[in-house]
């Protein structure tokens, strides 16, 4: 929200408005939902290539002689240890381990960051990353006003691209960026995205968002592009497993307890925020396993929701963090936190309560959807 208590708009917001598309108040943003059928736009993500505004996302520069030591001391990552051009997933936790936030960080340049948070999380990482900066010689700077986000996701996307720069998009690997112009345009291109297929994200100034969005929308016409919204996204990275804060990932949960402790770089040099709580909890998974982040494929054609208990020989074993219908797989999906007991997949006899009903479910390993390479 802005100060006023308004929604807050892109730079894209007429034209997803000449487009037809169905808006949403999303983390105090109008943005759009659908344009068609959110079915349509999940499928042609995963055939074809599809258009997306994500400029509601949180962009937030550190630079200076010590950006890479604030960050090592912010994260739980080791930042230090990216390369120029490379980026990393990582989390900003809070001195008790709870996940504030998961985060993609680019290393620009020598001295230069651009962390990358959730549109919903993007103050909270703001004033942590203020406050945490205390006595490092590096500037923490809001620069959600600085950039318009575009992403072009599929398998099309490669080439739509291609036909627009003449970045080296070959040697551009995942979870790289690198400066360029696409269709005359400034940008950041960076090979990332949270569709669970090859693609890319275009960080520009909001002038120019408009421009690129036509410029990519005509290179698609051949194709089969098409605008997408925020519910396809979400059908889209629910397939590949990907967690989405507030639903798999909490202030009440650790990154061990998320299944993610791997992003945790106990082995960088020096302190950092939560450290001895998430030694702890990595402890504690280790003779303690905590419930285990699972797949769930109904049998029947019953969705199940955020929040719903899962359950086992009339009783709760977990509770479902995201579920939908999966346009893939032809059935309703979801994932969950469940007892370590019944988190092998297969495992007979788990269902989910809705609205007083057990309906079955298998268990399978995440994630439910992985593209051909």
């Amino acid at each position: 929200m802005s100060s006023t208590g308004e929604l807050r708009h892109t730079a894209l917001d007429a034209l997803h408005r000449v487009l037809g598309a169905t808006m949403t108040d999303f983390a105090g943003w109008d943005m759009p939902l659908r344009y068609g059928s959110e079915r349509d736009e999940h499928i042609a993500v995963r055939t074809k290539a599809g258009l997306f505004d994500l400029s509601h996302m949180g962009e937030i520069t550190v630079t200076g002689p010590q950006a890479a030591a604030l960050l090592d001391f912010a994260l739980v990552g080791n930042i230090g240890g990216v390369k120029p051009g490379r980026a990393r997933y990582t989390m900003i936790c809070r001195a008790d381990g709870g996940i504030l936030d998961d985060l993609i960080v680019y290393r620009l340049g020598e001295t230069e960051y651009m962390v990358v948070a959730n549109a919903s999380n993007a103050q909270v990482v703001l004033d942590a990353l203020t406050e945490r900066a205390a006595g490092f010689d590096a500037e923490v700077r809001d620069d959600r006003d600085a950039y318009a986000l575009l992403a072009v996701q599929g398998p099309q996307s490669p080439g739509i691209l291609r036909s627009l720069t003449d970045a080296d998009l070959d040697g551009l690997k995942y979870y790289a960026g690198l400066p360029g112009t696409v269709a005359g345009v400034p940008a950041l291109i960076a090979r990332t995205g949270y569709t669970g297929e090859d693609g890319f994200e275009l960080f520009v100034k909001p002038e120019h968002a408009v421009e690129l969005w036509q410029a990519l929308t005509k290179a698609g016409e051949g194709v089969g592009l098409v605008p997408c919204g925020l519910s396809c996204r979400d059908t889209l990275r629910l397939e590949a497993g990907m967690p989405l804060y507030g639903h798999e990932l909490t202030t009440s949960l650790t990154p061990f307890d998320a299944g993610l402790g791997r992003v945790v770089k106990f082995e960088k040099e020096g302190d950092f925020v939560g450290r001895e709580a998430l030694r702890e909890a990595a402890a504690r998974a280790e003779s303690q396993p905590p419930r285990v982040l699972v797949g769930l494929v109904a049998e029947g054609r019953r969705v199940p929701r955020a929040g719903y208990a899962v359950v086992a020989g009339g009783e709760v074993i977990g509770e479902v963090t995201s579920g939908a219908p999966s346009p893939t797989l032809g059935k309703p999906i979801a994932m969950a936190y469940v007892d370590p007991a019944h988190a092998v997949p297969g495992t007979s006899g788990v269902g989910v309560d809705i609205r007083g009903s057990h309906e079955p479910y298998e268990v399978v390993a995440l994630p439910f959807y992985k593209r051909q390479k």
